[in-house]
């Protein structure tokens, strides 16, 4: 049964990554992988109660993320039928493409460590639509986008979801981590950022044009604004909503796009339903991409499937026996993590150390942090920002492997030595 599972996800697998040669949606491939991993695993197990529990398990644990994803796409999609985003692009100021990719990039990393790297990653690349008209160079902001959401969410304990599970599960600290993984998260960020930067320079931004950047639409500038930052603040509150009621964010980001709908139908109830239509929360959820939510839920089934099966357990327990030293299987399971999600990868690893051998804030957790949540980068769909960004600029994973995986492999790899050299230094 293994074999065959392992067969299955590795074609399923390819069949994603080959999703332009093929012609065949990537979003079929991960499904038809999730069906037939679970199928595979139902007629094999002896327990068919156990399989269906631990089915209905995966699919609130990743409900959960789609959820969320759904409900940040439509406050992106409603706040840019508004021309809510004018509020941000007005104000930058730099003409030179290299100036705004550092510009782009700081903001990303600071951003994603107060939201997360998902809906970072969307909110960004959803700017990034108002300020470039070339495809060129909005796929090379979005790869750098996800980069630094990635380094961004690892260093805060509601950044990334693996660091959130090891703040949880009492593996770190909040503060030790942000003081811990700070740097080694800036180089991993800075030295892709600077690399991008250096090929631009000399570049001009070339803006859309006027019909392209400023739709026709029926709301005014204070309704722009109002919605904007509404919107915005929705976003915002989500990590502070999570923290005080201790619920899911998936029930902030509905909770907040409840109230954004709210607005919304006050704010233009007086207005004629053929002028207001395109503002409402009801067109906005007609223009979210479903394709990309549909791949997002059979991605994440087909890996909860191996999860289940013990198959990363058996993973990381292999690491421990041929390799033995920590850094270098942490370094390895990072690298993993590009392949497969890291959420179950440091599940496997939570569960396979025990605590009162590697303590509260033992290196093992925060060199764990970091390189869960840096090295998904690697590939476009090695983490959630990955994947929503793979999703809204249709980029292709081949061409990621080309132009991003090497910057953020560097990134990754010298982030990981200034942790250890750090560790070193202060213990």
């Amino acid at each position: 049964m293994l074999t065959a599972l392992i067969v299955v996800f590795v074609v399923a697998y390819t069949a994603i990554a080959l999703e332009h040669p093929l012609k065949i949606n990537k979003s079929a491939s991960a499904l038809i992988g999730a069906g037939l991993l679970w199928t595979i695993y139902a007629l094999c197990a002896t327990d068919s109660h156990l399989v269906s529990e631990q089915l209905a398990e995966s699919l609130t644990s990743t409900a959960q993320i789609v959820f969320f994803l759904m409900g940040a796409m439509t406050i992106v999609e409603v706040i840019d039928a508004h021309n809510g985003f004018q509020v941000i692009t007005s104000r930058i100021r730099t003409s030179n493409l290299s100036s705004l990719a550092w510009l782009v990039g700081f903001v990303t990393f600071f951003l994603s460590a107060i939201l997360d790297n998902l809906t970072t990653t969307i909110v960004m690349i959803s700017l990034m639509r108002k300020l470039l008209a070339k495809d060129e160079d909005r796929l090379i902001f979005a790869g750098n986008i996800v980069i630094a959401a990635n380094s961004g969410g690892a260093w805060s304990p509601i950044g990334d979801v693996t660091t959130t599970m090891l703040w949880i599960g009492g593996q770190i600290t909040s503060i030790n981590i942000i003081k811990s993984l700070f740097l080694p998260a800036l180089v991993s960020m800075v030295v892709p950022l600077a690399l991008t930067a250096y090929a631009l320079r000399g570049r001009l931004i070339e803006a859309p044009t006027v019909s392209d950047s400023h739709r026709d639409t029926q709301a005014n500038p204070f309704e722009s604004s109002l919605t904007f930052f509404m919107g915005l603040g929705v976003l915002v509150a989500v990590p502070a909503f999570k923290t005080v009621t201790h619920l899911p964010p998936y029930m902030g980001v509905l909770f907040g796009l409840g109230l954004l709908w709210l607005m919304g139908d006050l704010l233009h109830r007086h207005k004629e339903d053929e002028f207001k239509h395109r503002l409402t929360l009801v067109h906005a959820l007609t223009r979210i991409d479903m394709s990309s939510i549909v791949f997002f839920l059979g991605i994440l089934l087909a890996v909860s499937a191996l999860e289940h099966t013990h198959i990363l357990t058996m993973l990381a327990q292999w690491l421990d026996a041929v390799i033995g030293r920590l850094d270098v299987i942490v370094l390895t399971l990072g690298m993993l993590s590009a392949i497969v999600d890291n959420v179950p990868l440091v599940a496997a690893s939570m569960g396979m150390y025990e605590m009162a051998q590697f303590p509260t804030d033992h290196f093992l957790w925060e060199f764990l942090a970091y390189c869960a949540g840096t090295g998904g980068s690697i590939l476009i769909i090695g983490s959630a920002a990955g994947v929503a960004a793979m999703g809204l600029e249709k980029i292709n994973f081949f061409w990621y492997v080309k132009n991003i995986s090497p910057l953020a492999v560097v990134g990754y790899l010298l982030g990981a030595g200034v942790y250890i050299l750090q560790y070193e230094w202060l213990h």
